[in-house]
């Protein structure tokens, strides 16, 4: 059996398109149904994030389940499949299983080692199998990929360093604040996305009052809204700024909003509580000499900027060690994959060449007329020595391509040459599968 892939992400298509083919998740069951519908497909499961949309699907051919693949994704676009295709990747068995195993990992992202797709990998495989429309090999694949995205975050710590300005920021204000960031109030300047970002950040760290600032206050008030706050008038700043222990701003002035006088104003009004000015905007917003006073953390573009590129080092070394893990976990899947068939396969064949045999020595010995009971044992004995001499190299080869990547297509193939009649049931989709060692999934 084989497992193919096909979809689109942010590196093949921009967010015109993605979105033409993103699945909500309460549309997912009926378009699993739908795929699952078309010829070839034994089994499937449907990827869709902001990121990129991809079917997988399990097939007893593979140039059936690609063209399913390819017929689906056209039918769910608004676009023709001639346009979809400019934009669409394709992966064959092979390719398939270990872009799984890197899009789990984090290795294929936007931000390399992000940690949300696994846990959007993982609710895709529940999805499709509270759905049904999964099968063995699906299963196995899917849990493994997903063992192997926790094995990679847990080995190398890929998620450990931030790669992003807003993320940096947060970085920076949890060292300034020695990890204690409950109760803490933080103040946006501007409407900017990594300011809010940033804010978003501090809240989930533990920050509680969220003081929002902009020129045009509606936006203030909206921006407010959705991030739990309170909105502040631009002209009223200085009044709140003492009350502030983290300020992200990050506005579109050509000069300065904070000055040095008015930050030691607001430092004056808190002795001893340290404040951490975080200026995001080019041109600056802060003036820099603010950061000279006592108490006062200021930290600008660039200061964040070695933070990401620090970081994304560190991601970039712990990517090539994932790297390692993935083809081991991606090895140990083939040598399952290819080893699914081969008893079965051999059997078949064992049993085809015994039926030829044993036709050949009832006709050889009917046209040799009356033979004693020795002559007969001596015939068929002759005729088993050569079926199993012919059999027993092809055999051998096959139980050790059985343990490659390519051992499936081995399988195949010689099902095809020797027309056997294999039988593709596989066992239920809740049946427990064990891969490399007893691991069970």
């Amino acid at each position: 059996m084989f497992v193919v892939a096909a979809g689109l992400n942010h590196r093949t298509a921009p967010v015109a398109i993605r979105e033409q083919l993103a699945f909500a998740r309460h549309g997912l069951p009926p378009a699993l149904c739908r795929l699952k519908e078309e010829a070839g497909v034994e089994g499937c499961v449907i990827l869709s994030t902001c990121n990129r949309t991809e079917v997988y699907i399990a097939c007893n051919q593979e140039e059936a389940g690609l063209k399913a693949a390819k017929n689906f994704l056209g039918r769910s676009c608004k676009l023709s499949l001639a346009d979809l295709e400019g934009y669409l990747y394709t992966l064959n068995t092979h390719h398939a299983v270990r872009h799984l195993f890197r899009v789990a990992a984090g290795l294929d992202s936007m931000i390399l080692g992000e940690d949300q797709v696994l846990a959007q990998v993982a609710e895709a495989y529940q999805v499709a199998r509270e759905t049904g429309t999964t099968n063995n090999v699906l299963n196995t694949l899917w849990q493994q990929a997903i063992y192997a995205g926790k094995r990679v975050r847990t080995e190398t710590r890929i998620d450990a360093n931030t790669v992003s300005v807003s993320y940096a920021a947060v970085e920076l204000a949890r060292q300034v604040f020695h990890d204690d960031l409950d109760g803490r109030t933080v103040l946006v300047i501007g409407a900017g996305k990594m300011s809010t970002l940033a804010a978003r950040y501090l809240k989930d760290k533990g920050v509680t009052t969220v003081l929002v600032s902009n020129r045009s206050y509606d936006r203030a008030v909206a921006l407010a809204a959705t991030i739990g706050g309170q909105a502040v008038r631009l002209d009223a700043l200085e009044d709140y700024l003492p009350r502030a222990d983290i300020v992200i701003s990050c506005t579109a002035a050509s000069h300065y909003i904070l000055h040095r006088d008015q930050v030691a104003r607001a430092v004056a009004a808190r002795p001893g509580v340290p404040l951490m000015l975080i200026d995001i905007a080019v041109p600056r917003d802060i003036e820099p000499a603010a950061g000279d006073l006592p108490g006062v953390k200021l930290y600008d573009i660039d200061d964040l900027q070695q933070v990401v590129l620090a970081n994304l080092e560190e991601r970039k070394k712990a990517a090539r060690q994932a790297e390692g893990i993935i083809a081991a976990e991606a090895e140990a899947f083939f040598q399952w994959l290819g080893s699914l068939y081969v008893v079965p396969t051999i059997v078949a064949l064992k049993e085809k060449a015994e039926a030829i045999k044993n036709a050949e020595v009832r006709r050889a010995c009917n046209r040799l007329g009356q033979l004693t009971t020795r002559e007969q044992k001596i015939i068929t004995s002759m005729a088993t020595t050569i079926v199993n001499q012919l059999l027993h190299d092809a055999i051998v080869n096959l139980k050790a391509a059985a343990l490659t990547p390519r051992g499936h297509l081995y399988v195949e193939a010689l099902q095809e040459l020797f027309e056997l009649r294999v039988d593709h049931t596989l066992p239920g989709p809740d049946v427990a599968v064990s891969v490399e060692g007893g691991r069970k999934y």
